[in-house]
């Protein structure tokens, strides 16, 4: 009994069918039952309007036979009529209630109260109703034996044929003279209701019969066979075939046809998502195994369920072997699992851990555990991915070696080494050099701004410098007790992740520059004896005249003659004048030779070339060497120390003229000039002293700034003047090259223009 009413719940043209079925089944016997009470009511309305005609005509029949007092002929018509027609009773009421004719002759003469529904139908009022619809003449009631009967009243009108009789009975006022009361029963009609309900049974019956049949066969036809052959292709579907019966469906027009449209888009939709879900599946196993790192998946009894390439490189792992197996080679728990972490908090563990690895050997790992959550979101299973650091442990180790090495080179190098925020250039670590250099302990000088170890005079040239050179020389700076010491900068820029610094390494030059001077000064007197001759001569002229004046006025004296007073204006002039220029010699040479101790100022290079060349001038003129000057007008100012940029002038003009003088010689050549020239462009200036005496051996240009080498005679040259010259243009900012032009030696300086 339940197994058949499963299959119907599991059928849906089965429910459908007894649905429909039910729905028509209802609908038949509604439609039999309100045909039976339509039919009830329409024979019954039927016999009550034929029961009236009959009425009528018996009431038509009588009038004839009362205006003829034929009463006899009365009665025969009431007689004959209940009888054909299969009335009850047929009996006529006076007005006053006798029953005046009957087909029943012992009821004639008997009569009837007014309480009687054929009485008070009309005298129910006052007055009495004088017309009466035909609900109202009909009466329907039941005997006690059970028999049921309805009576119809046709009143019996007094009219003019009445009242014109001869046998006029009643008053012309009369409207109503009697009443005809015809009875019948209900066995007739009964009976023909009862045939008819078999009938309509019979028929709704049938009907419902063969229209359950059309509509199973219909519902199979149009609903069951199609819906069968879909369910068919998605089970086909599901077992991975194409389900392609379907498009016998896809082509009806109905909805079962877009159904199966939709169907086959829906299906293509699911091989597409099918492909793109193999395809992320595939690369999932893909990336799963080969992940970098040790990976698998452990139940909670610390079996593997999976595990990926690197896991089986690595070791030997087989199914259902314990983690601890497969990693350690050891058949007990480890005391510290991060698994065992995971399965009793539930989240994610992390952990950096040394393992012995199965051939005895340890390895470092950082290991990572993360739960595999099931529907309930209870934790059955962990992922552990493991992966191995032992090579970045060793760096680590190496690192740590490499900073304990760094700290040792930074604390013991020779330099002060400081490390500067390169926005703030607050120091932020220096070495144990610069503490011992500078006087302060590390913890004081770290935080403090790096213009606190430099001199006062140097900040501003400092800060502008600092952010454009890589080096700076000379920069005056102080110790904590206040002594000055002049030191060379290195700077250099370093970042780190966000943070930028500025490295600087300071060099001590106190001692080297008290070096350099007194080897300036050295080469000073060197040149200073190399132009005794010619300042001999420039002050031999001046000396001769001086002595002239005094010869004459001792003549004069001792002659005892008198000097004429404009005679003796000139000669005072004369002699004044050459004192002058004997002392401006004498004062320029002071000066030239006396110790530098003087910080850089502005500069006119034309004046400083024309100072220097003071001092040779006639020198260079006793040996018919020739000067060509090409000065640029309105030359901006340098910074440089005046002595010591005519220094570098004057040995380039000593050492020309020692070449000129040479080539002179051996009569290489017959005129000797040097040709001095001065410009400048943008931010630089430019001063060249050329010579025409045959240029510098290739081979020896490159060497001609090294200390002690020179190519003048053993005893003429000491080698230091090119190189002193080239250390006091490199501390002024500048450069200078030496090459060879088209008859000769060519020395270009560069120095940078003040205002730059």
């Amino acid at each position: 009994m339940f197994r058949p009413i499963m299959k119907i719940r599991e059928n849906l043209i089965a429910k459908i069918i007894l649905a429909t079925g039910a729905i028509m089944l209802v609908s038949t016997l509604l439609l039999i039952y309100l045909s039976i009470g339509f039919v009830n009511e329409y024979t019954l309305s039927e016999r009550i309007h034929t029961a009236d005609m009959m009425g009528n005509t018996i009431q038509l029949g009588l009038r004839d036979a009362m205006l003829r007092n034929a009463r006899k002929d009365i009665n025969e018509i009431i007689t004959e009529v209940a009888r054909f027609n299969r009335v009850e009773s047929i009996r006529v009421y006076g007005k006053d209630g006798i029953i005046q004719f009957s087909d029943i002759p012992r009821e004639v003469g008997s009569g009837i109260g007014m309480d009687h529904h054929v009485c008070s139908v009309c005298h129910s009022e006052e007055p009495p109703k004088k017309t009466l619809t035909l609900q109202q003449r009909t009466w329907k009631y039941s005997t006690v034996d059970g028999r049921n009967f309805f009576s119809v009243q046709v009143p019996v009108n007094n009219r003019q044929s009445c009242i014109e009789a001869p046998c006029h009975f009643h008053k012309q006022d009369t409207v109503i003279l009697g009443t005809v009361d015809l009875i019948f029963a209900f066995d007739s009609v009964n009976a023909m209701v009862s045939d008819y309900r078999a009938q309509l049974i019979t028929l709704g019956t049938f009907f419902f019969i063969i229209t359950s049949g059309c509509i199973f066969f219909g519902l199979r036809q149009i609903v069951t066979r199609p819906l069968s052959l879909l369910t068919r292709c998605s089970e086909e579907i599901a077992q991975g075939k194409d389900g392609s019966a379907v498009r016998t469906i896809s082509q009806r027009p109905d909805e079962l046809g877009k159904l199966a449209r939709s169907h086959e888009r829906m299906v293509e939709a699911l091989h597409e998502q099918q492909e793109i879900i193999n395809e992320k599946m595939e690369e999932f196993e893909l990336l799963f195994d080969n992940v970098p790192c040790v990976v698998t998946v452990q139940d909670l009894n610390y079996k593997l369920l999976a595990y990926n390439k690197e896991s089986r490189e690595r070791f030997t792992p087989f199914p259902d072997a314990y983690c601890y197996e497969a990693y350690k080679g050891i058949s007990e728990k480890c005391e510290e699992c991060p698994v065992e972490k995971t399965f009793q908090t539930g989240v994610s563990h992390c952990s950096e851990e040394s393992r012995r690895n199965p051939d005895g050997t340890y390895s470092h790992w950082l290991v990572h555990t993360a739960p595999i959550l099931d529907k309930n979101g209870k934790v059955t299973k962990a992922m552990e991915m493991c992966l191995d650091i032992s090579e970045r442990i060793k760096l680590e180790e190496k690192l740590k070696e490499s900073e304990k090495k760094y700290h040792t080179i930074f604390n013991n190098a020779p330099n002060s080494i400081f490390v500067l925020d390169n926005a703030t250039l607050t120091v932020l670590d220096c070495n144990s050099t610069a503490t011992s250099i500078y006087g302060w302990p590390a913890e004081e000088l770290i935080g403090k701004p790096f213009m606190a170890v430099i001199h006062p005079d140097e900040t501003d040239r400092l800060k502008s410098q600092m952010r454009a050179f890589t080096t700076i020389n000379q920069v005056k700076s102080i110790r904590k007790n206040g002594d000055p010491f002049f030191v060379d900068i290195m700077l250099a820029t370093s970042g780190v992740a966000e943070i930028e610094y500025l490295l600087i390494s300071t060099t001590d030059i106190t001692e080297r520059l008290e070096a350099e001077q007194q080897l300036f000064h050295a080469g000073k007197m060197a040149t200073l004896g190399e132009m005794a001759t010619g300042v001999a001569h420039e002050l031999n002229q001046p000396l001769t005249v001086i002595k002239s004046a005094s010869n004459y006025f001792m003549k004069k004296v001792n002659a005892g003659e008198p000097i004429p007073d404009d005679t003796l204006a000139t000669l005072s002039r004369e002699v004044d004048s050459y004192v002058d220029r004997a002392t401006k010699i004498i004062n320029h040479m002071r000066e030239f030779g006396r110790q530098v101790d003087q910080d850089a100022v502005l500069v006119n290079v034309n004046q400083s070339l024309e100072r220097a060349f003071a001092l040779l001038g006639k020198q260079f003129a006793s040996r018919g060497i020739v000067m060509n000057w090409h000065l640029a007008d309105s030359l901006p100012p340098v910074l440089a120390t005046p002595d010591q940029l005519e220094q570098v002038f004057i040995n380039l003009f000593v050492n020309a003229r020692d070449e000129l003088e040479e080539k002179t010689e051996s009569a290489e050549s017959d005129r000797p000039e040097i040709t001095v020239r001065t410009s400048w462009q943008e931010d630089e200036l430019l001063i060249e002293v050329a010579d025409n005496g045959g240029g510098i051996p290739e081979e020896l240009i490159h060497k001609i700034f090294e200390p002690f080498f020179t190519t003048k005679k053993v005893g003429k040259g000491t080698g230091l003047g090119l190189s002193i010259s080239y250390g006091l243009i490199k501390d002024f900012g500048g450069s200078i090259r030496a090459e060879n032009g088209d008859i000769g030696a060519r020395f270009t300086i560069t120095l940078p223009v003040a205002e730059s």
